[in-house]
């Protein structure tokens, strides 16, 4: 589309793109400072572990150059899906593993304190530019806590979320699986997009499944079809 030509071109850095055919022309990729959202669908897993291999490469294979933050909020983080991913981009496995660095929370209090207290220290010290946060809002899905808690806190959150890729200018990328079931999730949902600036959902039908940009500051919004599952993943991940 021509509007979001015209943001590319304008870019000071080459955008951090999918690299799927047809949906970079809808999305032409992430820039510093987004906090995305990616939800609908547990296919957004996958898609933030081929992420987490793309912005190792450099810039001028359209990667970051950069090493990664993996906050793993649902136990969703799979080596061996990393080192096959690895080697399809003929990179060796341990070296890429070596360059994301996980952190594990197994409640809501542990992943708000890896998030408040810890991300700032963490991207400094590992020298990431891309953040990845896990199942953001299944912890406080969990009707052990208090509703009106689990609103503060995750409000508080997401807040920071936002501000904090705009200071230090990272892409963060947070995941946000299906919980349809919970009553808590709509508001939750709602909460996360509202602070996000890059909101992208992910939809199956019958015969398509499909990428829709819902939010975003400069690009044209729009759905375009993901490429065909019987594709493998060397024909959309490029170099």
């Amino acid at each position: 589309m021509p509007q979001n030509l015209i943001v590319k071109s304008t870019m000071a850095q080459p955008l951090f793109s999918l690299n799927m055919p047809g949906v970079d022309e809808l999305f032409p990729g992430f820039a510093p400072g987004d906090f995305a959202v990616l939800y609908g669908s547990p296919s957004v897993i996958s898609l933030t572990s081929l992420l987490c291999i793309r912005a190792q490469l450099p810039v001028q294979l359209g990667g970051l150059g950069s090493n990664v933050v993996f906050i793993d909020g649902g136990n969703t983080f799979r080596l061996y899906k990393i080192a096959r991913l690895a080697q399809l981009h003929q990179l060796n496995p341990r070296e890429v593993l070596e360059r994301i660095f996980i952190s594990r929370a197994f409640t809501a209090y542990q992943l708000t304190s890896l998030i408040l207290d810890k991300l700032e220290e963490t991207i400094k010290n590992c020298n990431a530019k891309l953040v990845v946060i896990s199942d953001i809002a299944g912890f406080f899905l969990d009707n052990d806590i208090p509703h009106e808690e689990a609103q503060r806190v995750y409000s508080q959150i997401v807040s920071y979320l936002s501000s904090f890729a705009r200071k230090h200018q990272i892409i963060l990328i947070a995941t946000y699986l299906p919980y349809s079931g919970n009553k808590r999730n709509s508001l939750l949902q709602e909460m996360t997009c509202a602070r996000a600036n890059t909101v992208l959902s992910f939809s199956k039908t019958e015969y398509t499944r499909e990428v829709t940009l819902e939010k975003h500051p400069f690009f044209v919004l729009g759905t375009a079809e993901l490429p065909s599952e019987n594709l493998t993943l060397t024909d959309f991940m490029g170099a």
